[in-house]
């Protein structure tokens, strides 16, 4: 790769072995709280770096190719980019994103289920050329505007979980896949390989064995159209937990090495993406608003009241929601709980309470029902595992300002980092030391991107 974007408006702190995480978060929330009470990321970049040594350790050969639209902060990508990760890209913008980079066309991935026609020109344009596909239509749409395209046949699997609807809107079954052969055959489009993608709240890894077994009968049906099959895409879904990455391991490795051995020259690849990001970022929210809410209008249908009715229950707004940071509570449930900055005392009373966003919106409420001590307007909560799905594009609701992101990598992750065979020129000019005692401010060049 060329190396760092020349204009990354960011830099990375290098913390000695005396600082932490959370000395970070204080010395930001001192700086915040005198200059501006701004909600704002920091970004343990140095968990890329494990995770990546985790993912070799553990499932080498198969190679990585991180779903952008995940978390395309340049810090993230960049660091991911320079250990050799792939990448899996839903658009025009993501694309380009990544090969500002220097990131080579062979190592980027269309995955758009429903591409627009402009945004396949711009992919033959740019040399992208292998990219999903489950339907005919597609099919043709890809023939007309990208001849050299190579095509993954995207088959749906049989997980039956919260996600079924989701399996079930994208994937072909495998008596289509004869058709879209026959179709490709038509039009002189080549098909490449085969991808499946398995939920990460999926519990029985037996989804896994029916895929690959799946995915290997497709191959052997593109024998008989000629297709030289070299590629299969396990997708993502790995939660970031290595007990699962090894189970995943332990279920798929056999069958891999039967269907699809070293000797087929086929690669496997898979798209892991909560799995670098969700546990490197932590958001720091300020507590803008809070009132007093009646209590039976907090409790969930059907449960019954059982506390005292004079003991009081809060409502507390913060300054990011999700038009925001959140998103993703729109669609699914936050995996994180709230914790308290400040300090309190452990006998200290805790209050039922409900978080809510900035906007005033009814669909903004954050947190339904948690148990917090009395905080006041100023106070600041913070939240872990905040990586995947909340850094995207800027919310356009009201005047949201996105949150400042402050990145920082500990010298025992740097260092390991340079034993992948990076040089500490190519990115010192993006890395800078933090003593443990120093405050930070984005004024100090400690990482802001806003």
């Amino acid at each position: 790769m060329k190396g760092f974007l020349e204009d990354a408006n960011y830099c990375i702190g290098l913390l000695d072995e005396g600082a932490t995480l959370a000395d970070v978060i204080d010395n930001c929330i001192y700086e915040h709280t005198h200059t501006g009470k701004r909600a704002f990321y920091v970004g343990d970049l140095g968990k890329l770096v494990k995770k990546n040594i985790q993912w070799q350790n553990v499932m080498a050969p198969i190679k990585p190719f991180y779903p952008v639209r995940c978390n395309s902060t340049p810090g993230v990508l960049e660091i991911l980019g320079t250990l050799g990760v792939g990448f899996a890209c839903f658009s025009k913008c993501e694309m380009a994103l990544v090969q500002d980079l220097g990131i080579s066309p062979e190592n980027i991935i269309y995955t758009n289920p429903c591409k627009q026609a402009s945004q396949i020109k711009y992919a033959a344009k740019a040399g992208i050329n292998v990219m999903t596909c489950d339907n005919d239509i597609e099919l043709k749409k890809i023939a007309r505007n990208h001849p050299n395209a190579k095509l993954l046949l995207h088959i749906a699997t049989e997980d039956i979980t919260a996600d079924e609807e989701m399996n079930m809107k994208f994937g072909t079954t495998l008596k289509n896949c004869r058709h879209l052969m026959e179709c490709a055959k038509e039009l002189g489009v080549q098909i490449v390989g085969v991808k499946f993608h398995i939920s990460g709240s999926c519990k029985e890894l037996q989804t896994y064995i029916h895929a690959i077994s799946d995915a290997r009968c497709v191959f052997d049906m593109a024998e008989e159209f000629g297709f030289k099959m070299n590629m299969l895409d396990i997708g993502g879904g790995f939660t970031g937990s290595e007990l699962q990455l090894e189970e995943v391991n332990h279920v798929i490795r056999p069958l891999l090495d039967v269907y699809f051995p070293k000797e087929s020259g086929v690669n496997v690849i898979a798209e892991p993406g909560c799995y670098y990001v969700s546990s490197a970022f932590t958001l720091a929210v300020n507590i803008i608003a809070k009132k007093t809410t009646e209590y039976d209008k907090l409790l969930p249908s059907g449960v019954e009241q059982a506390r005292n009715d004079d003991e009081p229950v809060f409502t507390y707004y913060i300054n990011d929601g999700v038009y925001g940071s959140f998103a993703s509570k729109l669609s699914e449930k936050l995996n994180t709980v709230p914790e308290v900055h400040k300090k309190y005392k452990e006998d200290e009373p805790l209050f039922t309470s409900s978080l809510w966003g900035p906007s005033c919106d009814e669909l903004d409420q954050i947190v339904e029902n948690c148990l917090l001590p009395e905080l006041s307007v100023g106070d600041w909560l913070i939240f872990d595992n905040m990586g995947s799905g909340t850094l995207g594009e800027q919310s356009a609701f009201n005047d949201y300002q996105r949150p400042l992101i402050y990145y920082m990598m500990s010298f025992s992750d740097w260092d390991e980092m340079q034993d992948t065979g990076i040089t500490s020129d190519t990115l010192m000019k993006n890395f800078f030391f933090v003593p443990s005692c120093i405050q930070l401010s984005p004024e100090d060049r400690f990482s802001t991107a806003a």
